[in-house]
């Protein structure tokens, strides 16, 4: 019987290409994006796609819905994947804002997941894949609300997946550093909605470093970047594998920051964080 995932976030960057990925490997691929309009062009490529927004608890519904009505009611698999950034200082976020990220980078996350384990407590088998990022475990200066994101679904995870033990249910997460996608484009615009830089007391330090990168390096590629088809490969293992790994790391600069943060003492490592 082929086997079915769900994959979130699939407009761009790493959804897109392990939907398309997965469904070459022979799954049924369920795709969905935040947008209706998106889904047209995936339709258009050849994926089976459906409409799902983090941040709306009626279309995860409708969305879930959408994908057990195309399966005959089986899932063998979830990944969520679809976050944003809104760069700033801690101390320039607003409450709104705040909320506003978690609902799309956390909570909805978690809607979807409790609303999948029924599914495949019944079936008797299911993958949960997280998709998270070195900065579930590690701080970066001027990301404090994607950073607050990552680390909660990292211990969420890391929570559920002890839960599960003694289940047919296998959790993991992967753990990306830069790669290849929409991400800093996407945060410039969050940046620009609710970050009133002009008011901050790092009001220079927003003129002088952060605008400039935004202007000056959105094309460019990170240091380090990899294609979203490194992700692709930690997918499968997860997704295929008999014994899938907890976490999966992805780039040069995840697994040198996990390396450091194990051998490291905080003063130092903060001080690596802040230099790099």
């Amino acid at each position: 019987m082929t086997r079915s995932v769900l994959i979130t976030g699939c407009s761009s960057g790493i959804g897109y290409a392990c939907a398309h990925a997965m469904q070459a490997r022979g799954w049924q691929v369920l795709a969905t994006c935040r947008k209706a309009e998106d889904t047209g062009r995936l339709r258009s490529e050849g994926l089976t796609a459906g409409v799902l927004d983090y941040t709306d608890s009626a279309s995860i519904e409708a969305g879930l819905a959408w994908a057990l009505e195309q399966t005959g009611g089986r899932l063998d698999a979830l990944f969520n994947n679809g976050a944003y950034g809104m760069p700033a200082a801690v101390e320039d976020l607003p409450m709104d804002g705040l909320r506003a990220i978690f609902e799309s980078n956390f909570f909805g996350w978690h809607d979807l997941t409790r609303r999948v384990i029924p599914v495949m407590r019944a079936q008797g088998h299911g993958r949960i894949v997280q998709n998270s990022s070195v900065l579930g475990f590690v701080p970066l200066r001027w990301r404090g609300a994607y950073v607050a994101t990552k680390h909660a679904l990292e211990g969420l995870t890391d929570t559920l997946r002890i839960e599960m033990r003694g289940t047919p249910i296998h959790v993991s997460t992967i753990q990306p550093g830069p790669v290849t996608s929409r991400f800093r484009a996407n945060s410039q615009k969050q940046f620009e909605a609710w970050i009133d830089w002009e008011s901050s007391a790092r009001a220079d330090q927003y003129r002088d470093w952060l605008i400039p990168r935004f202007e000056g390096e959105s094309d460019k590629p990170a240091p380090f970047e990899l294609p979203a088809n490194a992700v692709v490969v930690k997918l499968i293992h997860a997704l295929e594998a008999r014994r899938p790994r907890a976490h999966y790391h992805v780039t040069t600069p995840t697994y040198a920051l996990g390396a450091l943060k194990r051998i490291l003492p905080t003063r130092l490592m903060d001080w690596v964080i802040a230099h790099g």
